[in-house]
């Protein structure tokens, strides 16, 4: 390069690796949008999997590929893809699996997003789908000819419902229909659905894997027929992660466990103090022995955990609920969740909005209720911010 004029220096020097017999401890980001060849022949090798290699960051990335085979580990499926956030997921696996036509059986209470894409726009695509409230009721009834895929929340938002996830997927494969479970609020460190039945997992990677309030992501892990048709499709579609968001979900993830732990251990805490506080009307947490999801949750659940999510149905419904995020000092009120820090949602104004008051009445979502994620923090702490923010109500 010494014989090369200014401009070209400054456009190609440092491509090349430096020398060494060492290597990084961490996986390393590969910030790039396309990958070099050295001819035409090996790229149409890799094109044609005759080759291991990638093209282009939107078909794949190293950084992809290693936080994809850390979640499809911990999930034990055969693989995993990743995209650039939650409804990316979401919407992909569902439309890899479905065409105009078919028809899917979806859980009536879900995140918002999930229920909106369900309902609006997949009916511009011919594409029936059927809310069924999958806790109290049999979806054996609704299945047709048609139905391709049974859609459920592990731990449904915001009601922290438990879903039988055995029961609906021997029904579903019964019926030759796919099982896809969103597991955001469990994770694989409280519950494994394909182990009990379900053919595709989805996550939102901005939640629990991410933990941090820093990324946005979704993450698919299915066997290796599934998760081909869902990448190819999103290979269409274009949702793909950003290999930065992609590094620092894997970072994240090397406490996902630790973090998911605590996270419960206070949010059992704290559901068992509100449970009993009198300006409390319902407290909906699975954890909690008089809930009607404890059972269920100790047969399907890994262990004693439950996760860190739980709602509240405050007194004087949508005033309380006002005046109880205005009291609370250092609890934030955001739109999101699962961060290191506790924080609350209103879901009838976030998550929910695009719900029309019917259909929150049907799905049992007050305007009462308050959705808490609860943090790291001292519980101690946690209970005592609560406790001062109530006694003004």
């Amino acid at each position: 390069m010494k014989d090369k004029n200014f401009s070209t220096k400054l456009t190609h020097l440092g491509e090349k690796s430096p020398k060494s017999v060492s290597r990084a401890k961490t996986i390393p980001i590969s910030m790039t949008s396309v990958f070099v060849f050295d001819d035409v022949e090996t790229l149409d090798k890799v094109y044609e999997s005759e080759e291991e290699g990638y093209v282009y960051s939107r078909n794949g990335n190293p950084g992809h590929d290693a936080l994809e085979e850390i979640i499809a580990g911990i999930d034990e499926g055969e693989e995993a893809q990743v995209f650039s956030s939650g409804m990316g997921a979401i919407a992909m696996s569902i439309v890899a699996n479905v065409k105009a036509g078919d028809h899917i059986i979806a859980a009536s209470v879900l995140y918002g997003g999930s229920y909106t894409f369900l309902k609006e726009e997949l009916s511009k695509f011919n594409v029936e789908v059927t809310f069924v409230d999958v806790v109290n009721e049999s979806i054996e009834q609704y299945f047709k000819p048609n139905t391709k895929v049974v859609y459920v929340e592990t731990i449904s938002n915001p009601l922290m419902e438990v879903i039988d996830i055995k029961a609906i997927a021997e029904l579903s494969h019964k019926n030759n229909a796919k099982l896809i479970v969103d597991n955001t609020f469990a994770t694989a460190v409280i519950c494994q659905p394909l182990k009990l039945g379900a053919d595709v997992v989805v996550y939102s990677a901005t939640k629990y894997l991410c933990g941090h309030s820093d990324v946005t992501g979704g993450i698919v892990v299915a066997d290796k027929e599934n998760i081909k048709k869902i990448r190819n499709t999103g290979a269409l579609y274009g949702p793909m992660m950003s290999p930065f968001d992609a590094w620092l979900l894997i970072r994240s993830l090397r406490t996902l466990e630790l973090r998911v732990k605590k996270h419960s251990e206070n949010a059992l805490k704290l559901a068992e103090y509100l449970d009993k506080h009198e300006k409390i009307k319902s407290v909906y947490y699975p954890g909690l022995k008089n809930s009607p999801y404890f059972d269920t949750a100790k047969e399907l659940f890994n262990g004693d955990d439950f996760g860190g999510m739980l709602s509240i149905d405050v007194v004087d419904g949508e005033r309380g609920a006002y005046e109880l995020i205005r009291n609370l000092e250092n609890i934030k009120f955001v739109p999101s969740l699962a961060g290191v820090t506790t924080s609350v949602s209103y879901p009838v104004k976030t998550s929910h909005r695009a719900l029309t008051d019917e259909e929150l009445k049907k799905a049992n979502i007050s305007k009462g209720l308050i959705r808490v994620s609860v943090g790291l923090e001292d519980i101690d702490d946690i209970i005592a911010e609560f406790d001062k923010a109530l006694a003004k109500l």
